[in-house]
């Protein structure tokens, strides 16, 4: 089964906090753990990742922080996810032909590759600049 593990999430909620910043404004670490209830220590590291892969950028100094390194509207869930968390497989059976020996007879094994092909789609279509103005959305609610 997957599951998003923790770094996942804690990543998710770091990068829609940087989108919903002006794109110039630099953000600690402090203010983005505290506002999104993330250990720093662990954001830390999450950002390193992030900055490696180009999702955000590092800014050194007194007033030092992160910014996105692209704008929200070329990232997307699919592509924090998979930098945290690896490629998504719904069943073994899907990583590779041959995986499973019941590939070729196995009568679920349609469903299942059609149902890992919708949740890519579907997380691969979601990007920040939606999830920013979904945000919005729900706090004038």
């Amino acid at each position: 089964m997957f599951q998003l593990t923790r770094a996942g999430e804690y990543a998710i909620r770091a990068v829609l906090f940087l989108a919903m910043q002006p794109p110039d404004q630099v953000t600690g670490i402090r203010e983005i753990a505290e506002y999104q209830d993330i250990p720093p220590s662990f954001l830390a590291k999450i950002l390193q990742s992030l900055q490696r892969r180009g999702i955000v950028r590092s800014h050194r100094g007194v007033r030092g922080g992160f910014t996105l390194a692209r704008p929200a509207e070329e990232i997307t869930l699919l592509e924090i996810i998979e930098i945290m968390e690896g490629p998504i497989f719904l069943n073994k059976c899907l990583i590779r032909i041959g995986e499973c020996p019941k590939d070729e007879t196995c009568p679920v094994h349609e469903v299942w590759g059609e149902a890992q092909a919708r949740l890519l789609d579907l997380l691969g279509n979601c990007h920040f600049a939606q999830l920013v103005a979904r945000a919005m959305e729900l706090e004038r609610r």
